[in-house]
């Protein structure tokens, strides 16, 4: 079998699994085997489908068997192990993958326990021998990257060695991203229980790494995690301490905000694309949409939400560049994506390393000469604002420098950005606490890993995925109280991630089913998602919970609009007018509605109104031209497109006026803007007959020949042309 033909098979015996398809699964499995000659394999699927037959015979039987579900499950677990077991086997020779390299590497090195190299490595630590620490620190990683399942007592050396106070805490971090990086190949139960053993860590730098592991883990092995009754009861025991629920929460939070650092990187942030009018492109067109902005599905969130967050730590944050990097927003990425071709960052475990001026890249740089040097280093180990890898990359670039250059830049950095890292560190660290700070760099970290090591594309992007650890169902009894789904529900809003914060307040709105603010949100979340109707039922129901709410009232009415039911849209125009009478965004609205009832001169009463309410901004000016022409006011139709063309024209008020001065009768008038009209779209001439195209019955209603259409084209093809 080829490699993909491997990876195939196994992802067809997984998808059978996930299913809960056994039958398929051993099939499937049984095609591997014979495929890739792993007949090795062969013993332990007849085991298996021997067992699985003999419950269905049990069952079929009628006996009951208090132990039926726990053996199923164990099939289950049983069979997902066997699968990876063939395909690791399988692709053990010739995969090209990282895993599989190092992993051939390490097979040909002479075989170390975990205990000798944990030996050693305390050794060279009381040592003082910093490059053999790091060098051992790599060989921990490595081997435990890419070992295979893991028996009891490799385990157990492992967590010996995690666990060892006299031990950096360099060799604990390293040992859990190891394990992380292990399970995202491959699920072992071992390596799993190991990162809970981590979580328990006194070291809040390898806490927290474990923790947000364990997370990703998971989610990754969401459908079979719950084959392992040892990994529920170690969550639970884990949730036991203060604060669990906390953190919980601001991973999730944070991973939410990573979704964002392409933009920031591009310096562009998402805009919430406005719901487009449902009217014709005729009306729309006509007068204007873009310029008089009027009320119908605007962009704008309700002011009264804000509530929340004026109680929240979401309260003051905005998308400025010096607030996103107070709410723990990515900022450095783009600044340091092209500083990571250091021989450092060749070796894969550097990525992942935290920043500490003991590592050996740093050797022999020190002395009286450059106490600078080490003052800025000392600084950049508290720095909040950057993530390790950042850090790393900031002083080989720096180190890159001329000498004289380098001092001068110390220098500056010594009276400036170590004030600033002091300040973040007292200011961010108080704000957003320790934890929320090595969450936040430990995941811009694994960003960085995931999207510029080298061989990242050996490496399935966790940033690709939801990661939606609150939906997780062995999670949900740690996350699923009222503030955590809030504050994550209120997270995803502001972040314009409208379909993930629509699941959160269907929940909520379950549990407080009389709050007219929830259904808002819902509302809001289904018209951000382009479900119009579904919107619309929910601000309905807002209404009856709270009918004095004015935004929701204009929700109402612009959702009747883009529906094309301008009647009832009207009915709830008419109703904030009474709470708003002079709101000239509404008042542009009962106009609109008035026109597409076809009801001019109501329309224009309301134009009119504008222009004397607003008189300076003329955005009533085209409404009140249209109507004009429409009612068979020409003569004022054509004041009021005589001051238009005088004030920054567009190609559909030429037409416009063209059409007013062919209902007067002069025709070379109307001759000419028809042809400025062309000009000015560049002489795309079937665009503008499109436009035309859609005017010809109010042409006819104006009194002009059918016949005479066809002649006034030909002879603007003419003009335009240059013949007449």
């Amino acid at each position: 079998m080829t490699l993909q033909e491997i990876n195939k098979a196994y992802n067809r015996i997984v998808g059978s699994l996930d299913s809960k398809e056994l039958k398929n699964a051993f099939d499937s499995l049984q095609a591997l085997i014979a495929g890739s000659r792993e007949y090795s394999f062969q013993d332990k699927l007849n085991e298996l489908q021997d067992t699985y037959k003999y419950m269905l015979r049990y069952r079929i039987e009628g006996a009951k068997d208090p132990m039926q579900e726990q053996i199923y499950n164990n099939l289950q677990a049983s069979t997902y192990e066997l699968a990876d077991s063939v395909r690791q086997k399988a692709l053990a020779i010739e995969s090209p993958l990282s895993y599989y390299s190092r992993r051939r590497n390490i097979s040909v090195q002479p075989p170390f326990t975990y205990e000798q190299i944990h030996n050693q490595l305390i050794l060279e630590y009381e040592a003082g021998k910093h490059r053999e620490c790091d060098a051992f620190n790599i060989s921990i990683f490595s081997k435990i990257w890419v070992s295979g399942f893991l028996k009891q007592e490799e385990a157990n050396e492992i967590r010996d060695m995690l666990l060892d106070e006299a031990l950096p805490f360099i060799t604990g971090c390293q040992i859990v991203s190891a394990l992380f990086l292990g399970l995202q190949e491959v699920f072992d139960k071992e390596k799993a229980l190991l990162l809970f053993d981590a979580a328990s860590h006194p070291n809040e730098e390898i806490k927290v790494r474990a923790l947000i592991s364990i997370l990703i883990t998971l989610y990754t092995y969401r459908k079979r995690t719950a084959l392992y009754p040892q990994i529920a009861n170690r969550l639970a025991a884990l949730a036991e301490v203060p604060g669990f629920t906390k953190a919980l929460r601001t991973i999730t939070l944070r991973f939410i905000l990573a979704r964002e650092t392409e933009k920031i990187t591009r310096k562009l942030q998402d805009e919430i694309i406005p719901e487009m009018m449902k009217l014709s492109p005729k009306i729309s067109n006509k007068i204007n949409l873009k310029d008089l902005t009027p009320e119908q599905l605007g962009e704008e969130m309700n002011p009264e939400w804000e509530s929340f967050f004026a109680d929240s730590n979401l309260g003051k944050k905005m998308e400025e560049f010096g607030e996103l990097q107070q709410e723990g927003a990515d900022v450095m990425h783009s600044t340091f994506i092209h500083l990571k071709n250091y021989p450092f960052f060749h070796e894969l475990s550097n990525w992942l390393l935290p920043f500490t001026i003991e590592h050996s890249s740093f050797d022999n740089q020190f002395n009286q000469d450059n106490e600078a040097e080490k003052q800025m280093l000392d600084s950049m180990t508290l720095a909040a604002f950057m993530c390790n890898s950042d850090k790393y990359s900031l002083y080989f670039s720096m180190m890159q420098l001329p000498k004289e250059a380098r001092k001068m830049m110390m220098h500056q950095f010594d009276s400036q950005a170590s004030e600033m890292i002091q300040q973040n560190k007292e200011e961010l660290i108080s704000k957003r606490g320790k934890q929320d700070t090595i969450i936040s760099q430990y995941i811009q970290d694994l960003y960085r890993f995931f999207k510029l090591y080298p061989g990242h594309l050996d490496f399935t992007d966790i940033f690709t995925l939801p990661l939606d650890f609150h939906n997780l169902e062995i999670l949900r009894p740690y996350i699923s109280d009222k503030e955590s789904l809030t504050t994550i529900a209120e997270y995803y809003l502001r972040k314009n991630y409208f379909c993930d914060a629509l699941t959160i307040f269907n929940q909520l709105a379950e549990i407080d089913p009389n709050s007219d603010i929830l259904f808002q949100k819902i509302g809001y979340c289904k018209q951000m998602e382009g479900d119009l109707n579904g919107a619309l039922d929910a601000y309905l129901h807002a209404d009856l919970l709270n009918s004095e709410s004015k935004w929701v009232i204009r929700r109402i009415a612009g959702c009747y609009r883009s529906l094309k039911q301008p009647e009832e849209a009207l009915k709830y125009y008419r109703r904030y007018e009474a709470l708003n009478p002079d709101n000239l965004s509404v008042q542009i609205s009962i106009g609109h509605c008035h026109l597409e009832l076809k009801d001019y001169n109501e329309a224009l009463k309301c134009f009119f109104k504008v222009d004397y309410l607003d008189s300076k901004s003329h955005k009533a000016w085209r409404p009140i031209a249209w109507c004009s022409f429409l009612t068979g006011k020409y003569d004022q139709a054509r004041n009021y497109y005589k001051k238009i063309l005088d004030n920054q024209p567009n190609a559909q008020d030429f037409l416009n006026a063209g059409h007013t001065e062919w209902a007067l009768q002069n025709i070379k008038g109307a001759l000419a803007h028809y042809q400025q009209a062309v000009q000015i779209e560049n002489i795309n001439f079937s665009k503008f007959q499109e436009q035309f195209g859609q005017d010809i019955p109010d042409l006819l209603i104006a009194g002009i020949e059918e016949t005479e259409v066809a002649l006034m084209l030909d002879q603007l093809r003419y003009k335009i042309e240059g013949a007449l």
